[in-house]
């Protein structure tokens, strides 16, 4: 070991122990590895699945302000540095759609603004999901409001049981689509008394599929639900018609196209035997329950002793709660992807799956740089 002299006095000095970083670099390295979880949501009912979650995390949620001012207006303040960090913001979809997803938007530029590293979208429910398809005259919003995301400085979201699948072509950016059907599935194992005795039923045929899947998993057999009640809107005011198909114009006769027959589904009617069984419906949303209420009249007719809904996203807008109570329907098994507190005082019968643990994981994963496909295991594609 060296010795130095400085100012007559002997010094021992060794060059092994010399850091040769600075105290200041490396604890901004040590800032950049951390990541931060925040709640856009100004109401407090809504944060309960953001507690959970961090809860689960061992991680503080984020300080911040999210509120409406007095014209409506929203306004975000995050309250601690993100510089440099990743960061989670997760939204939960109360009723008020609108306000959920302008906050969504103004924390997510806040973030952007503030030099965070990557901001991550943790969205349960995705709004504007069902209208991913062109109707008539109207627009893709789904898709709109992926570019909205992007553009206000999301790299990346997490959501669950997207409306359809294809929603995902429509970012530019990763989106994990988590399944929320394992928790269901043990729900059914472990609550439902002699559900071996069940039969999984979709109600109608686009929700076959994922009725099969449930039926496949629980070793179940599998019915479907075919016709409707609700007359089909007509097509003769939205222009379809015009011009008249034999015209005149000019000496040239107008194109004459073969006719179409107009569809016309017949009344309800159940594909496979119910007689005697515990019937399970399953579906991605329950929100109107008109059409869930007719299917359980119709399968309690058929000879169903017990009927059961299991949908991912419970949002049971409007009278939901009121027509479940009445109906023939025993209960209605939603998880907490969208908040339902005042919906389950009003209706006993709607109980409540927690999913926070895979959006948990699902951020560790995403923050280390881990595969997420330990979060799709024995989960095909058309699952």
């Amino acid at each position: 070991m060296p010795i130095r002299r400085f100012g007559g006095h002997r010094s021992l000095v060794s060059h092994s122990k010399v850091p040769k970083l600075s105290y200041g670099y490396a604890k901004m390295n040590i800032s950049r590895s951390g990541y931060r979880v925040f709640s856009a949501n100004s109401t407090t009912s809504c944060t309960a699945l953001a507690k959970k979650i961090t809860e689960r995390l061992g991680v503080e949620l984020g300080k911040s302000v999210v509120y409406q001012e007095s014209n409506s207006e929203t306004r975000v303040e995050v309250k601690e540095s993100v510089r440099g960090q990743d960061v989670f913001i997760i939204q939960t979809i109360p009723r008020d759609v609108n306000t959920a997803v302008m906050e969504l938007l103004v924390m997510a530029y806040a973030l952007k603004t503030s030099c965070a590293k990557n901001i991550i979208g943790v969205i349960p429910y995705f709004p504007y999901s069902k209208q991913c398809k062109m109707r008539k005259r109207g627009s893709i919003v789904c898709k709109l409001l992926a570019s909205m995301l992007a553009k206000a400085g999301l790299t990346h979201i997490i959501t669950m049981d997207l409306h359809q699948k294809e929603i995902q072509g429509f970012f530019t950016f990763p989106v994990d689509n988590l399944r929320a059907s394992p928790f269901l599935i043990q729900y059914i194992q472990e609550e439902i008394p002699d559900y071996r005795n069940a039969i999984i039923v979709a109600k109608s045929p686009s929700a076959a599929k994922r009725a099969q899947s449930y039926a496949e998993r629980l070793r179940l057999g599998l019915a479907v639900m075919h016709g409707e009640a609700n007359h089909s809107e007509s097509d003769m005011i939205d222009g379809r018609h015009s011009p008249p198909l034999s015209r005149t114009t000019a000496g040239h006769t107008g194109l004459e196209l073969p006719l179409m027959m107009a569809k016309e589904k017949p009344p309800i009617t159940v594909v496979g035997d119910v007689g005697g069984r515990i019937a399970i419906i399953v579906d991605d949303i329950i929100d109107d329950v008109e059409d869930f209420v007719a299917a359980a009249e119709i399968l309690k007719e058929r000879g169903a002793y017990k009927i059961y809904i299991m949908a991912t996203h419970g949002l049971l807008s409007a009278e939901a709660p009121r027509l479940i109570e009445e109906s023939a329907i025993d209960e209605v098994v939603v998880t907490n992807t969208v908040p339902h507190e005042v919906q389950k005082l009003q209706c006993p019968k709607i109980k409540t799956v927690d999913v926070s643990m895979i959006l948990a994981e699902a951020i560790r994963r995403i923050h280390n740089g881990e595969s997420m496909a330990y979060l799709f295991r024995n989960i095909a594609v058309d699952d």
